[in-house]
Order: C-alpha cells, then sequence, then structure tokens
C-alpha cells in the first residue's frame, strides 16, 4: 500500500482522493481552508452546475484551450460516469436549458457533502487548515511537500490539485504553478477567463442595468472577426457582461494584447436586430416614421429599443432629437438603420481575477501524460484540473475537467 499525497481540496483534489483511495492507497488530503470545496460552494450561482450532458463531441467543442489532450481523460471518466456517482453518492440531478447538469436540491453544499461522504467511506485522511508550502523532487522522483510549519511529509507519489487564480478568497493564489515551475514546469502565461470585459466610451454608464437579449455580438480586432455568437448580455457601470460576454472572453482574452505584449483595444459590435437584413429594417424604420410622420424623431423611435437605450442611439444616431420625422432625409434614415445593425464600442480589457470565473492558461501540458495526467519530467508527481492549462465555456465543462483528469490521475498512481 502506497501513501499518496493530493494538495487541495476542490472538485479535482478530491476526485483524485477518492479514486486513489478507491485503488487501495493510503491517503492524505491537505487543504488550506478551513473547509473543503470553497469554489464549489459558489459555482453555478451556489447551486453548482456539476457537469454538462451533452454528447461527448459537444463537450470537446466547449474546451476552448487543449480539448485534444482531454480525449483520453472525458472518455475515461464521461459526464455520465460523473451523474452516476452523485447520484449514486445520494445527490439526484436534473437537467437544465442547455444540457446543465444541476443537483436536484439546487444546493452546491450537498455536492460537497457528497464528495466528503464518498472520503471518508474509502478512508481519505483530510488535513483542514494545512497549507503546503513547496513540493519536492529529487533525480526525478517527487520526494516530498513541506508545509507552512516548515514541517515534511515524504510519500510514494502527490497530486496537484490547487486550482487557479480566479476568486483568490477560495484559496486559488497560483499555487500550483508555483510547485510546477520549482521542478521544472512551464506555466503558461495566464489570463482571467469567462469574465466581463471593460469599454472606454462614458456612455456606457447610462445604460448600467440594461440586458439585451436576442442580439448578435462580434468582437474585432481592426477588421478581423475573433467572435460572433447570438444571446443575452448585459451592460455594466464598468462595461459589458452576461453569458455572450462572457463566453466571448475565453476567445479573446489574448487579444488584448499585441506581439510585443503591449495593451491593445478590441471592438465589439452589437446587432440589435439581427432578425432582421438590414433592408428588412429600413421597411420597418420606414413604416414607424410614416405612422409618426408629424412627431419629433426622438417620439418617433420608442418601439423600436428599452427606454435606456433611446438617449444613447439619439445621441449616436447623427440625427437632431427635435427634427420632425417627415423631414428626416433617406441618408440620414440609412446611417441611423446602419446604427442599430452596428451598434459599437470600444474594449479595452477583461475585468480581474476576482470577477473571473476560471483561469486561462497554467501547467503546460506537453509536459503531462494525458492519459494518467502524471508529470513526464518528475516521476510520481500528478496534476489535475484548474491548474492545468485547460479552460471551457460557461455550463458545467470546467467541472467535467476536474473530474475527469481528477479521476485519471487518482485512479493511474500503481
Amino acid at each position: 500500500m502506497s501513501h499518496v499525497i493530493v494538495v487541495g481540496g476542490g472538485a479535482a483534489g478530491m476526485f483524485a482522493a477518492i479514486a486513489a483511495a478507491k485503488n487501495g492507497h493510503q491517503v492524505t488530503l491537505y487543504e488550506k481552508n478551513e473547509k473543503l470545496g470553497k469554489k464549489i460552494f459558489i459555482t453555478g450561482k451556489g447551486r453548482c452546475n456539476i457537469t454538462n450532458a451533452a454528447d461527448m463531441e459537444e463537450l470537446f467543442d466547449a474546451v476552448v484551450t487543449n480539448s485534444k489532450f482531454l480525449y483520453s481523460s472525458f472518455y475515461g471518466y464521461t459526464n455520465q460516469n460523473v451523474i452516476d456517482f452523485f447520484e449514486d453518492a445520494g445527490v439526484p440531478v436534473k437537467i437544465e436549458r442547455g444540457n446543465r447538469v444541476f443537483p436536484i436540491s439546487d444546493h452546491s453544499s450537498d455536492v460537497i457533502r457528497a464528495l466528503e461522504r464518498e472520503m471518508k467511506k474509502v478512508g481519505v485522511k483530510v488535513c483542514l487548515n494545512t497549507e503546503v508550502k513547496s513540493v519536492e523532487a529529487e533525480k526525478g522522483k517527487f520526494n516530498k511537500v513541506v508545509l507552512k510549519d516548515t514541517t515534511t511529509q515524504t510519500a510514494d507519489a502527490c497530486i496537484v490539485a490547487t486550482g487557479g487564480l480566479s476568486y483568490r478568497s477560495t484559496g486559488s493564489t497560483g499555487d500550483g504553478f508555483r510547485f510546477a515551475e520549482n521542478v521544472g514546469h512551464k506555466v503558461t502565461q495566464c489570463f482571467p477567463s469567462l469574465v466581463p470585459m471593460e469599454t472606454k466610451e462614458p456612455w456606457i454608464c447610462e445604460l448600467q442595468g440594461l440586458s439585451l437579449r436576442n442580439v448578435e455580438a462580434k468582437i474585432l480586432d481592426g477588421k478581423k472577426e475573433l467572435y460572433k455568437d447570438f444571446g443575452e448580455m448585459l451592460f455594466t457601470h464598468f462595461g459589458v457582461s452576461g453569458p455572450l460576454i462572457i463566453s466571448a472572453s475565453s476567445y479573446v482574452g489574448k487579444k488584448f494584447m499585441d506581439k510585443n505584449g503591449q495593451k491593445k483595444e478590441l471592438t465589439l459590435e452589437i446587432d440589435l436586430k439581427p432578425a432582421l437584413t438590414e433592408e428588412q429594417l429600413d421597411q420597418r424604420v420606414l413604416r414607424d416614421f410614416e405612422e409618426n410622420h408629424n412627431r419629433q424623431f426622438k417620439n418617433a423611435i420608442t418601439k423600436l429599443f428599452p427606454t435606456k437605450l433611446i438617449p444613447v442611439m439619439l445621441e449616436l444616431g447623427g440625427i437632431d432629437p427635435e427634427k420632425k420625422v417627415n423631414s428626416i432625409e433617406k441618408e440620414e434614415r440609412k446611417q441611423f438603420v446602419h446604427l442599430i445593425k452596428h451598434f459599437r464600442m470600444t474594449l479595452t480589457g477583461l475585468r480581474d481575477y476576482p470577477e473571473a470565473i476560471i483561469t486561462k492558461g497554467g501547467v503546460h501540458v506537453k509536459e503531462i501524460d494525458p492519459g494518467t495526467m502524471e508529470s513526464k519530467l518528475v516521476k510520481g508527481l500528478y496534476f489535475a484540473g484548474e491548474v492545468l492549462d485547460l479552460d471551457a465555456l460557461t455550463g458545467g465543462f470546467n467541472l467535467q475537467i476536474a473530474w475527469s483528469t481528477g479521476y485519471a490521475a487518482g485512479n493511474a498512481i500503481q
């Protein structure tokens, strides 16, 4: 019976500990917080989006970085395996819009309790309030961890599942990146991901709290289209948020830097009426104008936009708000229609880690065995979860990465 140390009591760490203990190993899990699963507790707005029930192809499509690396771990422990695990552990689940899987109770605490029960059942020793300061290797083999109180703990294998840099209050302070670099691993550049974005225009503040549904958003770098999707977004005091924007941040975060590492701006373009072509929209606006031909322009467009958006559209529209509709020229109208289809603002960057759901970047996966999560540089050292350079869209996909890689690591130890 070998001794396995797991560093980190989040989703990947607890799952790795359970898998290793079921394999007959003596497992000790170190968690620096006073309780386990702090990040699980806040995921899915406290409801915990356990996984996504989509078919495997869709799972891979939702992984933004290094999806091919996950081939063997996703098939080794699938979304269905995750659902079965929690149902067997006393957490019945339900499937909601977008194939998102939640506990029927809507309580993330039930997920954490189930993992705690399973660890207890298989004899995992859990040490809370115990911070690991370093993970050490000798002659290319893992040999010990050093705790904050300077005591050392030797073991046959170590699984690092310390998370990334997002939500630092949950304990994700980049410890695993430091451990990895200390034993010779490369850690790729890290960015906040699944995060709101900041904008430049002063009128954004006027739109704070406005939610736009069924709009199409494009993000452009000059003329180059980086991202395009349809859905819902929200204006905030600093810029833009909501599902459309959060997903976009996964794809465009790195593009706020040029090749020399200098900050640059991107353009967000919103089509406020994506169901209509420019010609159809022009006809619609023309009809509104004909019905209101004696009214002022500012009073003739009230049906086109939410109330909060009207002053901004008037400001940007290039038509005098007091002008009578019957004296608006065709060119002016066409320009206004173009604005509705191409409502633009300048993106200046991402919000920071405290608002990011996950971290983009991490331990370089080329140095990790995708079947076992073992380091190719240090024998007996494994990495699982967000500490790796893997990230996905929202919808339960990032937790699936944690379960699958955690299981792969715990299950692989001989």
